[in-house]
């Protein structure tokens, strides 16, 4: 376990770098499958969709506490593609980024008195399925309503 805490921790401090299975297999001094089996098993999610949640967060909070452009942001936090990190975040928060912005513009009077870890954990985002697997329901619902419109 403490291999694996070593592991989540440094793509915690530093989720904006890149992080394949065999990075952090190397950081933990296991295997790949090995690291890859025993993460899911020990925090409930694969690494990837760990880093995923990590760097989501991390750009809501910049998103809610800067004015830096949405562009430098998906940057900062380790996106190469604006539009991959448009699409995935939308499809994790269920919201655009520039969204996310306004809302939290709007309701940052309302939440002064409540402790930041608590807004924090509160905003944390859900990500229990994966992106791809979330598309692929999305079209097959669209496609059933399709369907059912056909005579």
């Amino acid at each position: 376990m403490r291999r694996l805490l070593r592991a989540k921790d440094r793509m915690d401090a530093a989720s904006h770098e890149a992080w394949p299975v065999q990075r952090l297999a190397s950081v933990s001094g296991v295997s790949e499958a090995h690291f890859a089996r025993s993460f899911k098993q020990a925090f409930g999610t694969p690494p990837h969709r760990y880093l995923l949640t990590r760097r989501i967060e991390r750009a809501t909070a910049l998103l809610r506490d800067t004015d830096l452009p949405i562009t430098e942001i998906a940057f900062q936090t380790g996106w190469e593609s604006l539009g991959t990190f448009g699409r995935t975040f939308r499809d994790i928060t269920g919201e655009n980024p520039s969204a996310v912005r306004a809302q939290a513009q709007g309701a940052a009077h309302e939440l002064g008195r409540v402790p930041a870890c608590i807004v924090s954990a509160a905003h944390r985002p859900d990500l229990t399925t994966a992106v791809s697997e979330k598309r692929r329901r999305e079209a097959a619902g669209i496609n059933r309503s399709i369907n059912k419109e056909r005579p």
